[in-house]
């Protein structure tokens, strides 16, 4: 039997629509892992492209990278800008008990 090749599976690749994206985040922010968001955010960011949502937000690319990164430790305001300029908008219902 020959080899399998493989290559690294890319979230980015497979966010096509604001749907796409929103829905990603959707399940990200129910799991409620703080840097499980913040590697969606990144993985949308690559989707949307880093330059236009670094441009939409007002954060330097570099900075938007560091950010985004498993290191990264977000603000909660900086998180907001990420999302707008990502063209999704967070809201909040309530819980089921």
């Amino acid at each position: 039997m020959g080899k399998i090749q493989t290559k690294p599976w890319n979230a980015a690749d497979h966010l096509r629509t604001a749907d796409d994206m929103a829905a990603y985040l959707e399940a990200a922010l129910e799991e409620g892992d703080s840097a499980l968001i913040t590697a969606v955010l990144g993985d949308i960011a690559r989707a949307r492209g880093i330059a236009q949502v670094a441009r939409e937000s007002g954060i330097e690319s570099d900075n938007l990278f560091k950010i985004l990164s498993p290191e990264g430790s977000p603000e909660f305001a900086t998180v907001l800008r990420i999302i707008k300029a990502s063209g999704i908008r967070l809201h909040a219902t309530a819980r089921c008990a």
